[in-house]
């Protein structure tokens, strides 16, 4: 396996992590705000997404193929690397399923705190994929840990909006849209957290692999 095609995979792979991150602000923030031009530009973004997956996924097949023959540590990593793109995508669905509620206006119907809590998932979600990003470009495993617990504050925020949306006398359809959208937020901090357990079992595996490096 070549440098430049690490470069390129990672550099894909960052990318990805970009887009998610940067979407689920934007989703975020045209929800509360009702933009539905910035939410429909977000939906069409998702193509984009899905285009670098097939990319990315095409680059690490052809180097996996070419590094068989090679060491171990490179296929290990390209391994890794192909199971975190599928989160990757299925991330950007999710933001793109936050982006599509814009357009039902659902923030004019909760109220304050509601909006105040769908605010800060979004906050921490974002954070939470940065953190990610930055544990795989420097191929960090402690972040794993860290992000357990930043999804715990993910946990304890949909509970309240849930106790927020029936105590605030929120209509039926609109509590369960509200409940979707909370949905979303909890499975992309999973899906972040799962993202940095690979990347944690990529340096367990390496290290065993090579215990006098």
């Amino acid at each position: 396996m070549t440098q430049i095609a690490v470069a390129d995979i990672d550099q894909h792979i960052l990318r990805l992590f970009d887009m998610v991150a940067e979407g689920l602000t934007a989703a975020t923030t045209a929800f509360l705000e009702c933009d539905r031009d910035t939410a429909r530009t977000l939906i069409a973004g998702d193509q984009s997404i899905d285009s670098l997956q097939d990319v990315t996924e095409e680059l690490l097949y052809a180097e996996l193929d070419r590094a068989l023959a090679h060491r171990d540590r490179e296929v290990r990593s390209l391994v890794a690397a192909l199971q975190i793109v599928p989160e990757l995508e299925r991330s950007g669905d999710l933001v793109e399923h936050i982006a599509l509620r814009t357009q039902q206006g659902l923030v004019s119907e909760i109220s304050p705190l509601a909006r105040a809590l769908i605010g800060q998932m979004g906050r921490i979600g974002a954070e939470m994929w940065r953190t990610a990003a930055a544990a795989y470009a420097d191929r960090d495993g402690s972040a794993a840990e860290a992000l357990r617990q930043r999804d715990d504050e993910l946990d304890d925020l949909h509970v309240q909006l849930s106790v927020e949306l029936a105590a605030s006398g929120t209509s039926v359809p609109v509590a369960i849209e509200m409940g979707l959208v909370a949905r979303f937020y909890e499975r992309l901090g999973d899906h972040a957290v799962n993202v940095a357990r690979r990347v944690s079992r990529l340096i367990i595996s390496l290290e065993a692999a090579n215990p006098s490096a």
